[in-house]
């Protein structure tokens, strides 16, 4: 089939990131796309060599008369151009419409997964919209996987691991971090606490280089190097999406953010600590907490008392005590039992591909 996704880019790169898995899994699995953004430039790094059967077209007002294919994605509810969607509802058999809404573990989020949302006016008239929440649970549309990512990541060696020259022999008493983070009052706190201990930390472009250059008191370019007490720092350039993916198979602990990174995370069967976008009513602990309540659930209590506290501060922007890096072995398992689980699921794009099948 061929599929329409819009998407629009708001202030940070996770609904394009999203988007462009979403498309590039869809045409790995037979389909053609057509991905439509308001600002395409970081596929220049994400995706440098693109993928075959996505075609990336420029979201702009009007849109070019073309006609709708046989599914349209909005993603986020970002709304497609009322002159595209008044061509759908023209259409002799009509796209399936689906709104990829955001990842969550909030109970609404099984309750309202499927539900139709009829268009009683506006130019969409006559159609119905499908509410699609990717989820944890089965009751939901699960997470984006695209088929062989295990099998990659199991065949991956982190010890033999290289990005842009730099060596990948680490001290083995170090704790190796990745750091992907948004502006946190509680960064600098945990830079005090990790230069007291070995520790190799590959810090991302963005917010997480800017704060961590400032907390050193120097100008930091990607492929600097470092040294703040026992901390090794290396400054990485923006990755491809693969080359993330193996940057959190390479580290004992990952920070990340945001959606795309945190089902990343979670492939990964590493320990991590996520950062959810900040919301000024404070929204996002209430959703850090559902996520919490359903990740630690079968951990033990100690587990849970760590884990928790880390995330919790993390997401407070409070001071952030870890474990030892000794101490962090019931994490690991607990990280290794959740991706088994979760691979146990169906992906998202596999219940995406049902649902529109049943619906048209």
């Amino acid at each position: 089939m061929r599929w329409d996704v819009f998407c629009r880019v708001i202030d940070n790169h996770g609904d394009l990131g999203v988007c462009w898995r979403l498309a590039a899994d869809l045409a790995v699995r037979g389909e053609q796309v057509r991905l439509w953004v308001d600002d395409a430039s970081a596929l220049r790094w994400m995706a440098p060599g693109g993928c075959a059967g996505v075609e990336v077209l420029p979201w702009r007002e009007p849109l070019p008369a073309e006609e709708p294919g046989d599914v349209v994605i909005e993603a986020f509810g970002c709304d497609p151009p009322v002159q595209f969607v008044a061509r759908m509802a023209a259409s002799t058999r009509p796209p399936v419409w689906v709104n990829l809404e955001y990842l969550s573990a909030e109970d609404y989020v099984e309750r309202s997964h499927g539900l139709p949302s009829p268009q009683f006016s506006g130019p969409g008239r006559g159609l119905t919209k499908w509410f699609f929440y990717p989820g944890f649970t089965a009751r939901t549309g699960g997470l984006l996987r695209e088929p062989g990512l295990d099998a990659r990541r199991r065949s991956f060696d982190p010890q033999a691991w290289r990005v842009h020259g730099w060596p990948s022999t680490v001290d083995r008493q170090a704790r190796v971090i990745s750091l992907f983070c948004y502006d946190n009052p509680g960064l600098p706190a945990l830079l005090d606490s990790l230069r007291r201990a070995p520790t190799k930390l590959f810090v991302t472009p963005g917010p997480a280089a800017r704060q961590v250059a400032a907390w050193l008191g120097h100008e930091a370019r990607p492929g600097q190097h470092f040294q703040s007490g026992e901390m090794g720092l290396w400054f990485l350039p923006w990755l491809s999406q693969p080359q993330y993916d193996e940057l959190l198979w390479s580290c004992d602990l990952n920070f990340v953010r945001g959606e795309d990174s945190l089902v990343r995370a979670l492939w990964a069967a590493r320990p991590f600590v996520w950062q959810l976008y900040p919301q000024a009513d404070s929204a996002h602990l209430a959703k850090l907490a559902a996520f919490l309540r359903l990740y630690l659930a079968q951990a033990p209590p100690a587990v849970q008392a760590t884990v928790g506290a880390a995330f919790d501060g993390w997401n407070r922007g409070t001071a952030l005590k870890l474990p030892a890096l000794g101490a962090t072995s019931e994490w690991a398992a607990l990280a290794r039992r959740q991706q088994q689980s979760l691979l146990g699921a169906t992906d998202l794009t596999a219940e995406l591909c049902r649902l529109v099948a049943e619906k048209r």
